[in-house]
């Protein structure tokens, strides 16, 4: 029996617009933060459309790695409602974290920002967002936060 290789297919890119985190804080382990979603664009072969001005990204800080977990809703350019799930995790060594904060441009080759997808809708021209496995990799922009959507094959 030959090992089966998945295969990803890029569907779209979102950019999601974000305000200035709220610290809501836990502990001395532990950092909860909380980023309102303002909007953004999806540009791609697949999809289309924007990201509406609700939901946000609920982040843990534990150590040097984040764990993310964003609720929001996007509109597709016929109109369709889509609701999405978004979790996944950040981590980037000392360097890459002194480039952010100096405003350099950081590619997702050089940090681990990987999220996982869930989307649901009643729309049945946009039902094969339901039924597959999305993953996405992601990069932090002023003001955004732009992922690349693909489906595992």
């Amino acid at each position: 029996m030959s090992a089966f290789e998945p295969g990803l297919e890029f569907v779209f890119e979102l950019q999601v617009a974000v305000a200035d985190p709220i610290r809501v804080g836990r502990s001395a382990s532990e950092d909860l933060n909380v980023t309102p979603i303002t909007g953004g664009t999806i540009t791609g072969p697949r999809l289309s459309g924007r990201v509406l001005p609700v939901g946000a990204d609920w982040w843990v800080t534990r150590g040097a790695t984040t764990q993310l977990d964003a609720r929001y809703v996007i509109e597709a350019a016929d109109g369709a409602a889509i609701d999405v799930v978004n979790r996944g995790y950040w981590h980037a060594d000392e360097d890459i974290e002194r480039r952010l904060l100096e405003g350099e441009d950081i590619g997702e080759d050089e940090l681990y920002y990987r999220t996982a997808f869930v989307f649901q809708t009643g729309a049945e021209q946009h039902r094969w967002l339901t039924e597959g496995q999305f993953v996405g990799y992601a990069r932090p922009e002023p003001g955004h936060v732009c992922i690349r959507v693909f489906r595992l094959r």
